[in-house]
């Protein structure tokens, strides 16, 4: 199988619904493990690569994540185009319980991660002013009216540390600050999934309002397992619809995003760094 898009399944979703001829594919990466197995299947009529974002049984924190070998493995197996789905909490009245959001874009809260495939004697500074691909995110938004989901195109995702949530005084602040939605996983995989050359979007579902809310302290943990679980139905649908209509060759400009980003004179890249990053960059020193 040769699968062109990838689906990354947040918390609640841990496998693709709808799936035939499935194939589990163990990856090692230059980085070490992906998180789970990635499951490449056939939806919609069309190959598809699933991974668990948090692993089956939610095993790994967010702080946790190897996100450098997760976006790897679905560029070693072919993968040009990354839907990513995240459970998040809403920062606005407007972004309601069961509702999805395609934000536009990103803000970093989180405290040393490694977002980056470079370094080791190779610099790369990829354009990041607007980190979501566009196309995609057009498909995506249409195919949650399709599958009859409310969602909002634009907007921006917070993405903090964790794993512990925000304090009433952080979420106040991150509402002054204009965000949309709140989560814990986003930001390094749209980075990484720039500097790898693959489209990218994320499908925000929100399960409840974040903390600031007056009525936050009457949502059980009941009332959140069920949302997400309502939520995973609904992601099923919408990437559904989206593989869909995924048109068969890209128009944007994600698949060249390091023709001038790499900075560093070809011949000062230490060999075993131009061996280690040949799957991105290989075709830039042919």
């Amino acid at each position: 199988m040769n699968p062109k898009i990838g689906v990354i399944g947040g918390s609640g979703l841990y496998a693709m619904p709808g799936f035939e001829a499935q194939e589990e594919h163990v990856i090692e990466t230059p980085w070490g493990s992906p998180s789970d197995p990635y499951v490449v299947g056939k939806l919609a009529g069309k190959e598809v690569a699933f991974l668990a974002r948090h692993g089956r049984g939610h095993r790994i924190s967010p702080s946790e994540l190897n996100f450098r070998a997760n976006i790897w493995g679905f560029k070693s197996l072919g993968v040009e185009r990354i839907v990513s789905l995240s459970a998040v909490g809403s920062l606005k009245d407007e972004h309601r319980p069961l509702e999805f959001v395609i934000p536009d874009q990103f803000f970093d809260r989180t405290r040393g991660r490694v977002s980056t495939f470079f370094g080791d004697g190779l610099v790369a500074h990829v354009s990041f002013a607007h980190p979501i691909c566009s196309e995609l995110a057009g498909v995506v938004s249409k195919a949650c009216g399709t599958a009859g989901v409310v969602s909002k195109l634009g907007g921006t995702y917070l993405c903090m540390e964790g794993p512990a949530f925000s304090t009433v005084a952080e979420s106040n602040v991150y509402r002054s600050w204009g965000m949309d939605v709140i989560g814990m996983t986003n930001l390094q995989e749209a980075k990484l999934a720039r500097e790898a050359e693959l489209c990218y979007v994320t499908v925000a579902m929100v399960t409840d309002y974040d903390c600031w809310h007056p009525d936050h302290e009457a949502v059980t943990v009941a009332d959140i397992i069920s949302n997400l679980t309502r939520n995973a139905e609904h992601a099923a649908k919408v990437v559904a619809a989206t593989v869909a209509a995924m048109p068969e060759a890209r128009a944007c400009k994600c698949g060249s995003a390091l023709e001038y980003a790499l900075i560093t004179d070809r011949k000062a890249v230490p060999e075993h760094t131009r061996k280690k990053l040949s799957l991105i960059v290989g075709k830039y020193f042919a």
